[in-house]
């Protein structure tokens, strides 16, 4: 059986990881098997990172929402709830832009949201 000299491989490699772990301190930066395990130590950190990133904006949000919402004499909760009622369909996002760039606007879709609530209390 002849020999496989396999070195090629392996150096492409441990240079591509070592190449990711670049900015690293000490041994985390230069010896493979250190590089490898802060690399996935990294990599799970950025995923969890990622999902926590889509949690955290849509709390800034809602927050905008109701602080804006708050001037208008409604609570969160009563407002998403009238916009529900009203087949008003804005998602959160855009209602934080608009309350923050467009106080007009905001106070018209508020209005609506308010009025379907005072319907729901005269019946």
């Amino acid at each position: 059986m002849t020999r496989v000299a396999r070195g090629i491989v392996t150096r492409k490699k441990h240079k591509r990881l070592i190449k990711k772990a670049k900015g690293f301190w000490g041994q985390r930066k230069n010896v493979f098997r250190r590089a490898k395990e802060t690399l996935l130590r990294a990599m799970a950190y950025a995923f969890k990172g990622r999902k926590l990133k889509k949690r955290d904006t849509r709390a800034l949000f809602i927050t905008r929402i109701n602080a804006a919402v708050r001037n208008h004499g409604l609570s969160y909760s009563t407002f998403i709830h009238g916009l529900d009622k009203a087949k008003i369909l804005l998602n959160r996002k855009m209602l934080s832009q608009i309350a923050i760039f467009d106080p007009d606007v905001f106070a018209k879709i508020a209005s609506e949201a308010k009025g379907v609530q005072k319907k729901k209390e005269e019946l």
